[in-house]
């Protein structure tokens, strides 16, 4: 037994599947198919757990509890479910507002991004659309582990780090389960460990913001996270002039100038959360901050398709 196992070649095994509103890769090394699906399967459970616990769309949700009570009372919720809110809101001090978990008050009809949308609306009527949108309305209590709206309308949303959380957790599953080698790709934010059959590094490409599915450069990496925003997915067009999903949270209007940010890091939910963040803080802010953070790096494609990085990260 124990030579044929050395005989036996790491292989790939991939499933891919959708979960969280989102297409879920999920890539591990083995030697034997069957325990690699058992694998897998642990993974995906693990996936699915989380989603039930931070969907918005299931009124049992905890997530959902707790925007019904917006205004009126605090609701208790797993520790969990806590502590994912809880380095949600320091994020959100980091980035001085920029990543909020709060976004999920905006006001959906004013932005439409499709292309039937074609003005953008007043000055006035988009930061009344977005007055909800403030960490600082999230009261957490610790010793009750109990989350409280404090105004009626503010509602929560994991969408901007839910992803990567849930990458991060069925990383975990699979490394208890033995997985040695693997990735977990949560639509383009992914977390990679060990290395390929070959031994080596794995090869994440970066988006291009012109060519979907085409990457512009690679990076080898391996026991890192990567994760990517830009406005090359979902946008409007109006007067010629594109306009990404991503919404300032103090103007109400769309980011500009930037078309894409690459955060590498060593957690999914990190570099999930901090993307959206140095789009909306722009290049120098956005640079300066990633610079103050160890362990993380950044790329920058602007408007002008120029390419900006952190200092610890080189691109030839």
């Amino acid at each position: 037994m124990v030579i044929t196992d050395l005989l036996t070649k790491p292989e790939l095994y991939k499933r891919i599947v959708k979960l969280m509103g989102n297409r879920f890769e999920i890539t591990v090394v083995a030697q034997d198919e069957t325990w690699a699906n058992e694998c897998i399967d642990a993974a995906v459970f693990e996936i699915s757990r989380i989603e039930q616990l931070l969907t918005t769309f299931n009124v049992t949700s905890q997530t959902a509890q707790i925007n019904e009570a917006a205004g009126i009372k605090s609701v208790k919720v797993d520790k969990e479910v806590f502590d994912l809110i809880q380095r949600s809101l320091r994020i959100s001090s980091l980035t001085q507002g920029a990543f909020d978990i709060t976004y999920g008050s905006i006001d959906k009809s004013l932005w439409n991004f499709d292309v039937h949308m074609s003005a953008l609306p007043d000055p006035e009527t988009a930061r009344t659309a977005v007055r909800l949108i403030n960490y600082r309305n999230v009261v957490l209590n610790e010793a009750q582990c109990s989350v409280f709206l404090k105004e009626k309308g503010v509602r929560i949303g994991f969408g901007g780090i839910g992803k990567g959380y849930a990458a991060d957790r069925a990383k975990l599953v699979l490394q208890q389960k033995g997985v040695a080698s693997g990735v977990v790709n949560a639509a383009g934010d992914l977390i990679t460990w060990g290395s390929q059959p070959n031994g080596k590094p794995w090869t994440v490409g970066i988006a291009d913001p012109y060519i979907r599915f085409q990457p512009f450069s690679y990076l080898e990496i391996s026991n890192k996270a990567i994760a990517t925003s830009g406005n090359y997915e979902k946008y409007a067009i109006i007067d010629g002039k594109k306009y990404s999903h991503t919404i300032d949270p103090k103007t109400g209007y769309p980011v500009t100038g930037i078309k894409s940010v690459t955060i590498i890091c060593p957690s999914a939910e990190l570099a999930d959360a901090m993307a959206t963040p140095v789009l909306v803080m722009g290049v120098k802010a956005g640079l300066d901050m990633i610079n103050q953070i160890k362990g993380m790096a950044c790329i920058i494609i602007d408007d002008a398709d120029r390419l900006y990085t952190s200092n610890n990260i080189k691109i030839s």
